[in-house]
């Protein structure tokens, strides 16, 4: 027969994976002890969580038993539950993204050329909202460096790859702001459901 402390450590491990309150008759069968031995190993078990003063508790509910958070830490399990505030990119933001998704590998010079202002703040927050990243040096003048999009931008744009991105003939007329007929395919790249989060 198995010890208690192999058994116990086996109902944490129900208990975990059980999601759901366990009842302590199908604990029991699993060992082949009856449903009082199993009832009062997951008690044993309750005490030592609670003299422990551990973050997980285990509850109990009639003869079934459950895993569940501390009520001191309910704030914090709050908190961290909360959904994260989202925040649309800003138009030079999409502007500097989309040269980049069409464009790569490119630099920042190219983007400023296009652009026709400075990027580098813009290119820095789209780095640290990881949708853009280094992808090594030009072989310009300088050995500036390039960039390209990442998996996340795809993940966030809801492509699986840069192909899937809609066709335009000419970026760098669609970000100058010129007519074009490009305009329903860049819409598609800047569109209200992308949300980024912050």
């Amino acid at each position: 027969m198995s010890s208690k402390k192999t058994i116990k450590s086996a109902f944490e491990s129900m208990l975990f994976t059980w999601g759901e309150p366990l009842e302590a008759k199908v604990a029991a069968e699993v060992f082949n002890i009856s449903s009082k031995e199993a009832v009062d190993l997951f008690q044993e078990l309750q005490r030592e969580y609670e003299e422990e003063g551990r973050g997980i508790v285990i509850r109990q509910i009639n003869q079934s038993f459950q895993f569940v958070t501390r009520a001191e830490n309910a704030d914090y399990v709050r908190a961290l539950c909360t959904p994260v505030k989202a925040k649309r990119l800003s138009q030079s933001a999409l502007e500097v993204l989309a040269i980049i998704a069409y464009k790569q590998p490119v630099t920042k010079g190219e983007i400023e050329a296009i652009r026709g202002v400075r990027c580098d703040r813009v290119v820095d927050g789209l780095m640290k909202k990881e949708l853009v990243q280094e992808a090594g040096r030009s072989d310009a003048v300088g050995r500036p460096i390039l960039y390209k999009t990442t998996e996340a931008f795809l993940a966030h744009f809801g492509f699986s790859s840069i192909r899937e991105l809609p066709p335009i003939d000419d970026i760098e007329t669609l970000v100058s702001g010129a007519d074009s007929d490009d305009e329903e395919s860049f819409d598609k790249l800047t569109e209200d459901q992308i949300r980024i989060e912050i």
